[in-house]
């Protein structure tokens, strides 16, 4: 007859929690307090200007879960601190990168009141005592009166759950050498949000909708640079339209925390329409849109 023992690991059997606790939730715990020491450490580059020399996702345990628990840490954080959460950032706009980072969708990261700011007549100037190395990029901004909750909505369905939408300058800042990232290490550090410009807002109507959506997809946005033309994107560029860009983030959101979904009031920065460039302190950058009503914005760096 053949027995069958039941090894004992090399360290010796299991030991029982000292607080009557499973492997399980021990284990859990474990993650929550290395998710909750990395926070720590992120905030403080980004408090301070440091570089991280090495990014999470080099680290042994880190993967996009713990990202998005780090990234909540990071929320807890900075709004005991007095600052609150507005909105979300869009990172990976764009399906072709999916496929090579091994992304089932977009990825995000929430905004705050101090570095979200409203253009005075489509202009501002904003200053970063703290940075590493910035860059600008145009987006699409939108404001939600209701929630986005459902998956597979279309463009018209979430344009119904806007308010109004607007042209905007993200800020970015990355604090990992040479801007070498991983989705993951995106998600923990903020999202490399340094700022948020927003321009001025127009009225999502109703009977404006269907004109949205055709032209949201199809309308170019062109960079330029102490008045010399740097790029030219198009909404195509973000999930082929910022409208699809912002229902696949409300679906993402719920898929991963349906109890946390895109909520009414939130500000969403949908996705750059064209690569990020490097900015200095001096320079105006510029952005024009044709085939979408919304003026010129302008940003110095001081």
């Amino acid at each position: 007859m053949l027995v069958v023992r039941k090894s004992t690991p090399r360290n010796g059997p299991a030991r029982a929690d000292p607080n009557g606790r499973s492997a399980a939730e021990a284990n859990q715990l474990m993650s929550h307090s290395g998710a909750e020491t990395l926070a720590r450490e992120l905030l403080s580059a980004y408090d301070t200007g440091q570089m991280v020399a090495i990014p999470p996702s080099a680290r042994p345990g880190f993967d996009l879960n713990m990202a998005y628990e780090v990234e909540a840490t990071l929320k807890r954080f900075r709004e005991a601190a007095g600052h609150r959460a507005l909105g979300r950032k869009v990172g990976y706009a764009n399906k072709a990168m999916w496929r090579v980072l091994k992304l089932e969708t977009l990825v995000w990261a929430h905004m705050y009141e101090d570095t979200v700011h409203h253009s005075q007549s489509n202009s501002a100037a904003l200053s970063f005592p703290h940075c590493r190395s910035l860059k600008i990029e145009p987006e699409i901004v939108f404001g939600l009166k209701q929630p986005i909750t459902t998956e597979g909505l279309d463009a018209t369905a979430a344009l119904e759950s806007t308010e109004w939408l607007a042209l905007g300058f993200e800020i970015i800042d990355c604090p990992f050498p040479e801007w070498k990232f991983q989705p993951s290490d995106f998600v923990a550090s903020f999202g490399l949000h340094a700022a948020l410009v927003i321009g001025e807002k127009i009225q999502v109507r109703s009977d404006q909708i269907a004109t949205l959506v055709d032209e949201l997809p199809r309308f170019k946005a062109r960079m330029s640079k102490n008045g010399a033309f740097v790029e030219e994107g198009s909404g195509k560029n973000s999930l082929k339209s910022p409208a699809l860009c912002l229902a696949e983030l409300g679906a993402a959101i719920a898929r991963r925390f349906p109890n946390q979904p895109l909520s009414a009031g939130e500000i969403v920065s949908s996705g750059t329409l064209t690569a990020g460039h490097l900015i200095d302190p001096g320079d105006l950058w510029t952005a024009e849109v044709e085939g979408l009503a919304l003026p010129p914005l302008t940003l110095r760096l001081t």
